[in-house]
């Protein structure tokens, strides 16, 4: 019995920790794993008669930048005095860090808890134990530092040449002299280049990930774990083909050290995290031609930005992709007088006009609108642009997308063989299996024969998908070519073909134009459009502004055929109102006033309003919407489709809206239609107007 160890430290018991840094050192150092669990037996061999195993840090470092439970609960126990002495296999199991070792080397002091290792007995509160156990746990830190930083200068300099292995996306594989080569498994391979063909016609990752789900196509997917490695098919998922279009390696460049480690300092510790993004300046190793590639650099490089303009919500002062709206030029026109990318504003309905609108500096104060001018002029004379430019291939691209037709089919059906292929073999595999198998063992031939069963009816699924695509292609009807010709001919017919998305105008639109720079004169009332082509050429175009007014230019009324068609329905303050707004020319071209219209008024011989004569009872809009609670639009709304009856003594006249017609059920369903439609944050408001409808008045 050494005679550090006390009666009453062998009544408390002792505690043994185990602790490996990584789970391949779990699943493939069990000698240590084993040395480790024995020390429970050293423990009672010292006389410890109570004795616990703390093993929940198995895969976790002890460099102190990730979480230990472990490490807590047994920092936790010495705390308790419930702890005689701490058995590791040496100080670095402990921690590697100076921070845990001292903290708990001070803490077992404190309590009078041993530490025990293969080297001996130590009492903290002993000098030359305390000195020597600050001895080890430096050592383990500095160990463990230097191994690293040998480690990953090693790493580094094997990456710098091009040499250094690890797993590769599926598509590659190593070859026997240690480099990069394309998969010799033709379904892999086929499969990759797929989803760079359908990226290129599509032009949008997610359109690639909804056609693959449409079509029931299966990708490859490398599946890792510290037992094996291999590629798996499974059913399409984003990630999986966001991955394949932003890896380098498929550009033929050999690349690491794309991610980086993060250290923050939580809770009074530091926490590492892993996985963040590097910009490709930063990347640690970028070797480009270095293997063969599915697509060349420069197709990469505009794949890259492709997805960068389809991301709308990341780097908002660059040009964005088409996304399907009715303006063509949405994320490609720039203020001409700021210089930030201007923004479009939809009508409430599909039939409704667009805007471009550049507010300045939204994150500042806010002065107003920049610029705004209405969309339709301007996509017009964009467009009328556009078809002038391409004419001149419209014959070639007409063949074009006739070749894209039929190859479409084609990679569909081969993707599909090379399925069918594997499926055929794998049943073969199977069948062998099966008729190799002893017939009396029963137990192995009915789960080989299950499996054989499997493999056939995933056969029969592939033959029948293949089938459907033929009958689907037979069904077709087949392409008019000289019908397509002549309409290559015809540009601005095939532009304003009512089954022409807005989205291929879009895609075709940025395909030309690197983005358009607008500004407005306002002194000759007009746009200034300035295109720059994505060849570097640039075209200046100016569009006429269609002058506003409420009122149209060839029908202004004379005031006197207002007062008398007016005269005496409405306030004489509201007869002004309504006259500058028609822009009635009056003798000296002044505005009118309440007292000219008095005048006028009172020499033609037409009685004042008089609000006391009895009529029918009518209120104009802005009452009408205050009843309703809600807006003068939604009033107006109501009145041009004819659920709210309403009438005009003349254009431009205030509307007279009948109070009974606000209780009519048309009305309510129409104004709680409106409410419907209101963003969540009005649930009160709905609620309120639903209980308030039947007694508006």
């Amino acid at each position: 019995m050494n005679p550090k160890i006390t009666p009453e430290h062998l009544r408390r018991g002792a505690i043994v920790y185990v602790r490996q840094s990584t789970i391949g050192q779990v699943l493939e150092h069990t000698k240590s794993k084993r040395r480790q669990y024995a020390l429970a037996d050293s423990a009672r061999d010292l006389g410890f008669e109570s004795v616990s195993i703390i093993d929940d840090d198995l895969g976790r470092s002890g460099s102190g930048l990730v979480e230990r439970p472990g490490f807590q609960k047994l920092v936790a126990a010495v705390c308790a005095g419930s702890v005689g002495s701490v058995l590791c296999i040496e100080a670095s199991r402990l921690a590697r860090n100076g921070g845990d070792w001292h903290h708990l080397i001070d803490l077992c002091a404190l309590v009078d808890t041993l530490v025990i290792d293969h080297d001996g007995i130590y009492d903290p509160r002993l000098i030359n134990d305390r000195l020597l156990l600050g001895l080890k746990g430096t050592m383990s830190e500095y160990e463990l530092s230097l191994l690293r930083q040998r480690g990953l200068a090693a790493r580094d300099a094997k990456a710098r040449r091009g040499e250094l292995r690890f797993a590769l996306p599926p598509g590659y594989c190593w070859d026997e002299l240690g480099r990069i080569e394309i998969d010799p498994d033709e379904r892999v391979a086929e499969a990759i280049r797929l989803i760079f063909r359908k990226f290129q016609e599509l032009g949008s990752a997610r359109q690639v990930f909804i056609w693959a789900r449409e079509v029931g196509m299966k990708l490859p997917v490398l599946r890792q774990n510290p037992t094996r490695s291999g590629i798996e098919w499974r059913e399409p998922a984003y990630h999986t083909i966001n991955q394949v279009l932003k890896h380098p390696m498929y550009a033929g460049a050999y690349v690491f050290g794309r991610t980086a480690q993060r250290t923050q300092v939580v809770d009074g510790r530091a926490r590492k995290s892993m996985g963040h993004h590097k910009p490709m300046d930063e990347w640690n190793v970028l070797i480009r031609d270095h293997h063969p590639g599915y697509i060349a650099w420069k197709q990469f490089e505009a794949n890259q930005t492709l997805l960068t303009e389809n991301a709308h919500m990341q780097k908002r002062t660059i040009r964005k992709s088409g996304r399907g709206g009715r303006a063509l030029l949405a994320g490609l026109v720039r203020c001409g007088r700021c210089g930030r990318m201007m923004r479009v504003f939809y009508g409430m309905r599909s039939g409704h006009s667009h805007r471009y609108q550049c507010f300045g500096d939204v994150q500042g104060e806010y002065k107003g609108v920049c610029v705004g001018v209405g969309g339709v002029r301007v996509d017009r004379a964009v467009a009328t642009q556009i078809l002038e430019a391409v004419a001149p291939h419209a014959v070639e691209a007409a063949m074009r997308a006739l070749e894209q037709v039929a190859r479409a089919d084609a990679d569909m059906r081969k993707s599909l063989e090379r399925e069918l292929e594997q499926a055929r073999y794998e049943a073969a595999l199977a069948a062998r299996r099966h008729a190799a198998v002893d017939p009396d063992k029963r137990l192995v031939a009915r789960e080989l024969e299950a499996r054989w069963n499997v493999a056939l009816g995933h056969v029969a699924e592939v033959e029948s998908r293949i089938a459907q695509v033929d009958a689907a292609a037979t069904a077709r009807p087949p392409i008019d070519r000289a019908g397509l010709l002549a309409l290559a001919h015809d540009l601005p017919s095939a532009w304003n073909a009512p089954g022409t998305q807005d989205r291929t105008k879009q895609r075709l639109t940025r395909i030309l134009i690197h983005e358009v720079v607008l500004d407005q004169k306002d002194d000759a009332n007009e746009v200034v459009l300035t295109i720059h082509w994505t060849g570097g050429r640039h075209t200046e175009v100016r569009v006429s502004r269609i002058r506003s007014s409420r009122y149209p230019e060839d029908r202004h009324p004379s005031p006197v055929e207002v007062i008398r068609c007016l005269g005496g329905q409405w306030p004489d303050r509201q007869l002004a109102v309504t006259m500058n707004r028609m822009r009635c020319r009056s003798a000296t071209s002044g505005t009118w006033t309440t007292v000219r219209v008095r005048e006028l008024r009172e020499r033609l011989g037409i009685p004042p309003f008089d609000p006391t004569q009895p009529c029918e009872k009518t209120i104009s809009v802005d009452e009408t919407a205050r009843r309703l609670k809600v807006c003068v639009g939604s009033v107006l709304r109501l009145i041009r489709e004819g659920v709210l009856p309403a009438k005009q003594l003349m254009p431009v006249a205030p509307w007279q809206v009948p109070v009974a017609a606000l209780n009519t059920e048309p009305v309510q369903i129409g104004v709680r239609a409106i409410v419907e439609r209101r963003p969540r944050n009005f649930t009160v408001l709905q609620d309120e107007m639903t209980l308030k409808l039947p007694g508006l008045l």
